[in-house]
C-alpha cells in the first residue's frame, strides 16, 4: 500500500504545526522531516578486506620505518607481526591512500608511543591526514562558492554561482550562517546568547554543516550524495559551499594496540581532510583529549575496538569526538574508564549505535556521573543513536544549540557507581528541539522516583527524574544569560519508551508533538538503520532493547546484553587491568557482516521502517 506523504519542513523553521496525511510512525516522521535515510554511513561501499600485502615489519620497527612502507604502499597492507613496538615518533598516512595498517590481533601487536604527528594540528599518535592544509578556521577564498539554489531536504542537486576548482568525486561542505534570533523552531546558535561557552567547530558562525561528495557537475549545477539532510537550509542564511582540497581516502587501522599512557599527543587516532576511514579491531589504551578524533573528516567507521581510559579523566576526556564531520558510524564498541564516550560536535548523518559503555571515570566531581553526548556544538542534526547500553544521554548547549536528534532502543540507567548528582538517562539542556525519544528502557529501579521534571513538572528530585527538560545547565540550574526553553518539550516526540518510574511502556498521544501523526499501533521496528539481523549478532536476542522485548535480565525485563556488553562480560583480564580483547572470538563472523561492510549485516536498500 501506498500512502501520499508531503514534504513538510516550513514547520521546523518556524515553529507552525505541520499537517500530514501519515498512516505510520516512519510516514510520520518523514513528513515532518525529523529522519533521514541512515542505512549510508560509514565507509562507502564497505571496508576492504585487503590481501595485497605491500611490506611485512616485525616487532621493534620504527615509526620512520612504519611510516616509510605507508608512503610506498599502494591499495595494500602494511603488516606488523606480533610484539611490541616503542614509537618515538607518530605513524601518519598523511598523503597516502587506500592502505590497511593491520596488526596480528589487539593483544599481539602492541604500539607504545612516546612521540607524535603534528597532523594539521590535532597532534595525534596516528594521524589519517589529506596532502591539504586547509581548515575550517582559514579556507581561502577560492575554496568557497555560494549555494544559490537546491536547498530542499532530499535534494541531491544543488547550484552554485561557479563551480570552478570542483572536480567530480571531490568532498564539499555544506553550510550557512547561524540564525540571529530564535525563530522557535529548529535554531542553529553558537554565539554567547545560545550558549554557555560559545565557539562550536566550523567556520564562524557558521555552525551548520553537511559533508557531501560531487558526482556530478554540469555547468554550476553539481549533483552530490548524499542529499540534502536538514529542512531549514535557506537562502537568507547565505548557503556556501567549501573545501578542503585533496583528500586521504580508503585508509584503515586494524587489529592492535595503541598505548598512548607515555605518548605527548593530544588524541590517538586524529583523521582530518579525509574519508571513507576506518578504526577496527583495535584496542586504544590511556589517550589524553580522545581516543578517535574526527576533524574535518566524513564516512569514518570506527567498530569491534576497545577504548579504555583517559589520562585527563576530566574537561575535554573523551572515546570518540565527532568535532566537524558527517556521515560515521560508530558501532559495537567498548568503552571503558572514559569520561564521556561519544562526544557528538556539529555533525550530521552519524549512526552510533549498539556500544556498551561502563565506569564513566570523572574526576572533576567524583558526586557527578558523565554520560555520552548526543550534541555539545552548535550545528549537529539528523544523528541515530540506536542500541546503545550506558547511564545517559545528553545534549547540552556549552558550545550552542542542537537539533534532531534521534534516540532509538537504547538502555540507559541514570546510574554510574555511587554517584548522586546528574543521574539523568535523558538530560536535554535548553535549545536542543525535535529530539524523537522511542522505544528506549529508562532508569533504575528503587532510584529514580520522578518521571519528568520541566518547568511544566518542578517537582521531585532533578537527579532521580527519568527526564530532565529545557534548563539551561545541569539539572535545573538557571543562567545569567540563558532561559528556560518551553520549546525542547513542545518539539520532542517520545513514544515506546520503557522506565522505572511508570513501570510501564508510554504511548501517550500528549507526547507525539504537532506535525507528527499517531501510528496505528504501537509496534517498532528491530532496527531505523539495518534492515535485518546483522550476521555478526549471533544467536543474541535482537533486538536486544525495547518496550516489546521480554525476559531480559535487565530493565524490568525489556534489555538482554548487546554483543559489545557480552564481550566486556566474557573477557578475562591482563595484568595492566584492561581487558584481554579478541574481537574475533566475540564477534565471528564481524570482519564480513558488520553493518557497512557490504555483508548479511548491510542494507541493500533504504530501510523500510513502516511500523505495522
Amino acid at each position: 500500500m501506498r500512502y501520499r506523504t508531503l514534504l513538510v519542513c516550513a514547520s521546523l523553521v518556524i515553529g507552525m504545526p505541520a499537517y500530514a496525511s501519515a498512516q505510520t510512525m516512519t510516514d510520520s516522521l518523514s513528513t515532518a522531516g525529523r529522519t533521514i535515510d541512515w542505512s549510508r554511513p560509514g565507509v562507502s561501499g564497505g571496508i576492504p578486506n585487503r590481501t595485497n600485502v605491500c611490506t611485512t615489519l616485525a616487532a621493534g620497527a620504527s615509526a620512520a620505518a612504519i611510516n616509510s612502507a605507508i608512503t610506498a604502499c599502494s591499495n595494500g597492507v602494511v603488516a606488523l607481526g606480533a610484539g611490541t613496538y616503542t614509537l618515538s615518533a607518530g605513524i601518519t598516512f598523511r598523503g597516502a591512500n587506500n592502505v590497511t595498517l593491520r596488526g596480528a590481533g589487539p593483544d599481539q601487536t602492541i604500539l607504545k608511543f612516546t612521540g607524535a604527528d603534528t597532523c594539521g594540528g590535532l597532534f595525534a599518535d596516528v594521524c589519517i591526514h589529506g596532502p591539504s592544509d586547509v581548515w575550517s578556521g582559514g579556507v581561502p577564498a577560492a575554496n568557497i562558492h555560494n549555494w544559490t539554489a537546491g536547498y530542499e531536504k532530499g535534494s541531491n542537486r544543488i547550484t552554485l554561482d561557479s563551480a570552478s576548482g570542483l572536480s567530480v568525486g571531490q568532498m564539499i561542505v555544506l553550510d550557512q550562517a547561524d540564525d540571529g534570533a530564535d525563530n522557535g523552531g529548529v535554531f542553529v546558535c553558537g554565539s554567547t546568547s545560545c550558549s554557555q561557552e560559545g565557539g562550536p567547530a566550523g567556520r564562524p558562525g557558521r555552525a551548520q554543516q553537511q559533508y557531501v561528495q560531487v558526482t556530478a557537475i554540469s555547468g554550476n549545477q553539481l549533483t552530490i550524495s548524499p542529499g540534502v539532510y536538514m529542512p531549514n537550509w535557506r537562502a537568507s542564511q547565505t548557503p556556501q559551499v567549501w573545501w578542503w582540497g585533496p583528500s586521504a581516502t580508503g585508509n584503515g587501522v586494524e587489529a592492535m594496540t595503541l598505548d598512548h599512557t607515555s605518548s605527548s599527543a593530544t588524541t590517538g587516532i586524529g583523521v582530518k581532510n579525509a574519508f571513507n576511514a576506518w578504526i577496527k579491531n583495535v584496542k586504544s589504551l590511556n589517550a589524553n583529549r580522545n581516543h578517535v578524533w574526527l576533524y574535518t573528516a566524513a564516512r569514518v567507521e570506527v567498530r569491534d575496538s576497545y577504548f579504555y581510559g583517559t589520562r585527563n579523566a576530566a574537561s575535554l576526556s573523551y572515546g570518540v569526538e565527532l568535532y566537524a564531520t558527517g556521515d560515521d558510524l560508530i558501532v559495537n564498541n567498548i568503552f571503558e574508564h572514559v569520561t564521556s564516550p561519544i562526544m557528538t560536535g556539529n555533525s550530521s548523518g552519524a549512526v552510533v549505535a549498539y556500544n556498551f559503555m561502563t565506569d564513566m571515570y570523572y574526576t572533576v566531581s567524583n558526586w557527578m556521573m558523565a554520560g555520552s553526548q548526543g550534541s555539545h556544538d552548535a550545528g549537529t542534526g539528523m544523528n541515530l543513536f540506536e542500541s546503545n547500553y550506558g547511564n545517559a544521554f545528553l545534549m547540552d548547549n556549552y558550545h550552542g544549540t542542537g537539533n534532531l536528534a534521534t534516540v532509538f532502543r537504547n538502555r540507559l540507567t541514570g546510574t554510574e557507581g555511587t554517584k548522586t548528582a546528574n543521574t539523568i538517562p535523558v538530560n536535554l539542556f535548553g535549545y536542543n528541539r525535535y529530539v524523537n525519544i522511542l522505544g528506549n528502557v529508562l532508569g533504575t529501579a528503587g532510584y529514580h522516583q520522578t518521571y519528568e521534571y520541566s518547568q511544566a513538572s518542578p517537582s521531585g528530585s532533578t537527579d532521580r527524574s527519568i527526564y530532565v527538560l529545557g534548563y539551561p545547565g545541569v539539572g535545573s540550574s538557571t543562567s545569567a544569560t540563558l532561559p528556560y526553553d518551553s520549546m525542547v518539550m513542545r518539539t520532542m516526540l517520545r513514544w515506546g519508551n520503557y522506565d522505572v518510574v511508570s513501570s510501564g511502556a508510554q504511548w501517550k498521544g500528549s507526547e507525539v508533538p504537532s506535525g507528527v501523526t499517531l501510528p496505528p499501533s504501537n509496534a517498532l521496528p528491530p532496527s531505523l538503520f539495518l534492515s535485518s539481523r546483522p550476521g555478526w549478532w549471533g544467536a543474541m536476542p535482537w533486538p536486544a532493547i525495547g518496550p516489546d522485548v521480554s525476559g531480559g535480565p535487565d530493565g524490568g525485563g525489556h534489555a538482554y546484553a548487546i554483543p559489545a556488553q557480552a564481550c566486556f562480560r566474557a573477557s578475562g583480564r591482563r595484568s595492566d587491568g584492561t581487558l584481554a580483547f579478541d574481537p574475533q572470538a566475540c564477534y565471528p563472523g564481524a570482519a564480513s557482516t558488520m553493518p557497512g561492510t557490504g555483508g548479511s549485516g548491510a542494507p541493500s536498500a533504504p530501510v523500510n521502517l513502516t511500523v505495522r
